[in-house]
């Protein structure tokens, strides 16, 4: 074996997240290394062995520390990948008998998948090992002794040996890292990018208002302790080493250890951590137990609307408060998270002035809803989500009252669009007034884009709100749309007086196929509402629709009167509102006929609310065409309301009504007992009904007078026809 010298130079590798490398370097010139070339999420510098020890056990950002034994260009093929490696004097790191394990990223036009080059890296080992007389190792990709890393891109090949073992992140604090958990060495980023650092150099106090099991806290305790982060790691990488130098490393650790006791006994910093919800705050005190701090942090169950300024803080003191709220990669979020937003920068107005807010947020447009202003931003990437840090100082101005409770704090000032959509909502609900006074109708559109700006359909279900954003042209600007749906979000929860938990938001864009079916969410969450004498379940999450056609309200409504004792057929029911309506109208029986599983699931869900006899009123599921095909029965009343287009993989063919509804009518007509009234609507915005109906049936259009007030103001959002047999004419 070559003899190495605890001081001889050495070329390392380390591997960070994406955005940190600057904040790498200068970590590992601060421990003593070089510095040297930076690449994407990694950093190349020289250390002796001593100081790559301290790189493990001190870094807070690194993921691996690489020692470097190939850099070499030029490798494509298998057979250069595994000559490469060969060329490595394995068995002076390898010790006899130990296990491996190869850890490979990237690819080549011939090594494509991450196994195979994996596989071709320990061949090469193999082969070297066997020519110097050496037995062949044992892989064990789970505990090995020695793990290399090996990375190729664009034909650079960077192999040596991982002396992390596992990524540095992982401190052995967290045991249930929950719901997309912020990672520590990402954690410990935002606090050096916050200044957190110098601050508990001055014994300043830190709080995280929404801390979730308490990373943030965590790495800021272990900062302001001086303790290093893996200090409690079980073991590293290099310690399979052939190479590792076991004094050393015990005489770095025991001084580690010493540091991190008298950092405890001397931290000066009063770090607090808040959060609602009880499961969280179990995880955070766990966690603080198991990384060895926790004296140093103090954690309360409260809610963002309840925060106050610590009562063991010093009434003068300045810190920092930095945390992670949830920033809605879900539309269905946002409702809730704007308010969330604005809690904030509202609680650190009236009790943190003059402190620093650090706010990591993968929308920036709704760190823009606290209302203070970021002075800073830094890009980076919570796993594979852009995100970005805002700094933003808070204003010295309104305290809490000496009593402990929140002064009175005016929100942020609307904008003048934002003021002019919420003096339109007031004008909508005063024109409504007495017509829901006197229809007692509870679901209801409220605001249909009536400001083009904010492109929006609102609809109230009881003290729901169903929110539907009109996809925004590619002539609009994307973020100029977003803002503008934030500040709608904020002002319809103030306005409509809801809870903004209340509130969903779906985009509204044109579907087609299966995507008008499926499910946008999976809540389970309905509830019952009524019109007229009808109850019917709606569901404003799950899918695009909600279960009840609002506009479509007065054709029920006119199905009702129209069905006293009358065989009716509900075609295309959907959730079969409108056969409820015929039903409770003295329908002597019915059938609802759909293709799909789950409203009829609802449909009969809706009959039972509504005590309908399931002998009388059946629910078939089929194809509406194939079912009038094959129909043997009569009915006095049908009502058939078919989408704009459907290509359901559970339809025989695709289904476009304009240029189907000729076929569709003249079906449903051969159903249609004389003196009966088929009922035919449908959402075409453009839709023309064929000419030759018109000359085989007597057809009325009285899609006019199908309108309440709340829906006046499209004429064209829908059509509806009475066609009947002609006086006379064959019975089909």
């Amino acid at each position: 074996m070559t003899e190495r010298r605890a001081t001889d130079s050495l070329a390392f590798l380390a591997t960070c997240p994406k955005g940190l490398e600057l904040l790498v370097s200068d970590e590992l010139a601060a421990l003593g290394a070089t510095p040297g070339k930076t690449t994407l999420a990694g950093v190349h510098f020289q250390a002796d062995l001593e100081t790559a020890y301290r790189a493990c056990l001190w870094s807070r950002l690194a993921n691996r520390v690489v020692l470097c034994l190939v850099r070499e260009e030029g490798i494509e093929t298998p057979d250069q990948l595994r000559a490469a490696t060969a060329a490595v004097a394995w068995g002076e790191h390898l010790p006899r008998g130990a296990t491996l394990a190869v850890d490979f990223h990237g690819r080549s036009t011939e090594i494509r998948h991450t196994r195979f080059g994996a596989q071709t890296v320990k061949d090469g080992v193999v082969d070297r090992l066997q020519a110097d007389g050496q037995p062949r190792p044992n892989v064990d990709t789970r505990q090995p002794d020695l793990r290399l890393y090996a990375h190729l891109h664009r034909g650079r090949l960077t192999l040596g040996i991982d002396f992390a073992g596992d990524s540095l992140h992982r401190r052995g604090y967290r045991r249930d890292v929950g719901h997309a958990p912020l990672k520590e060495n990402l954690a410990a980023a935002l606090l050096i990018r916050a200044g957190w650092p110098e601050r508990a150099r001055e014994g300043q106090p830190l709080v995280d208002p929404l801390c979730g099991a308490g990373t943030l806290l965590i790495e800021a305790a272990m900062m302001a302790a001086d303790m290093a982060p893996n200090l409690n790691r079980e073991r590293f990488g290099f310690q399979g080493w052939a190479g590792h130098d076991k004094a050393r490393w015990q005489e770095i650790k025991r001084e580690a250890e010493a540091r991190a006791s008298i950092g405890r006994k001397r931290c000066r910093c009063r770090i607090h951590g808040f959060d609602q919800s009880p499961p969280a705050l179990s995880s955070a005190k766990a966690n603080a137990m198991r990384a060895g701090i926790p004296a140093l942090i103090t954690l309360k169950g409260a809610s963002l609307t309840e925060l106050k300024r610590p009562e063991d803080l010093d009434p003068e003191a300045k810190g920092l408060v930095i945390t992670n709220p949830p920033y809605g990669e879900r539309l269905g979020e946002l409702p809730e998270l704007v308010g969330l937003y604005a809690d904030l920068g509202e609680r650190a107005r009236q009790a943190f002035p003059g402190w620093r807010l650090a706010l990591f947020t993968g929308n920036p447009d709704l760190g823009h809803r606290t209302g203070l202003r970021a002075h800073k931003q830094y890009s980076l990437k919570n796993g594979p989500l852009d995100a970005k840090l805002l700094l933003m100082d808070v204003p010295e101005g309104a305290h809490d009252a000496g009593n402990g409770e929140p002064a009175a704090s005016a929100p942020p000032p609307r904008s003048e669009g934002a003021q002019m959509f919420a003096n339109r909502l007031t004008k909508n609900r005063k024109r409504l007034k007495k017509w829901l006074k006197r229809s007692g109708e509870t679901c209801y559109r409220l605001y249909d884009a009536d400001m083009p700006e904010y492109a929006l359909a609102i609809d109230v279900y009881g003290d729901h709100v169903h929110v539907q954003e009109y996809a925004p042209p590619k002539s609009i600007d994307a973020g100029q749309a977003q803002k503008r749906l934030f500040e709608a979000l904020a002002v319809i929860p103030e306005e409509l007086e809801v809870d903004a938990s209340r509130v969903v938001v779906k985009r509204r864009e044109r579907q087609s196929g299966r995507a008008q079916y499926q499910k946008q969410a999976a809540s389970g969450e309905r509830f019952e509402v009524r019109e007229g004498a009808a109850r019917v379940w709606v569901n404003l999450r799950d899918y695009l629709d909600t279960g009840l056609f609002l506009d479509h309200r007065p054709v029920r409504r006119m199905l009702g009167e129209m069905a006293q004792g009358k065989r009716f057929l509900n075609l295309f029911c959907y959730t079969a509102t409108a056969t409820v309506q015929a039903a409770l109208g003295g329908a002597s029986d019915s059938v609802s006929v759909d293709l799909s599983n789950t409203y009829l699931d609802w449909a009969r869900d809706n009959f039972a609310l509504n005590r309908l006899d399931p002998s009388r009123h059946r629910v078939v599921r089929d194809d509406c065409f194939q079912w009038l095909e094959t129909a043997g029965v009569h009915f006095d009343l049908i009502f058939m309301d078919p989408p704009t287009f459907s290509n359901s993989k559970k339809m025989a063919d695709t289904l476009d009504v304009q240029r189907d509804h000729g076929r569709l009518v003249r079906l449903a007509m051969a159903r249609l007992a004389p003196g009966g009234t088929l009922v035919f609507s449908n959402n075409q915005r453009r839709f023309k009904l064929d000419t030759e109906l018109g000359e085989a049936y007597a057809v009325e259009d009285i899609s006019a007078k199908t309108f309440d007030p709340d829906f006046n103001r499209r004429p064209d959002l829908h059509h509806v026809f009475l066609i009947r047999h002609k006086e006379g004419a064959a019975e089909a």
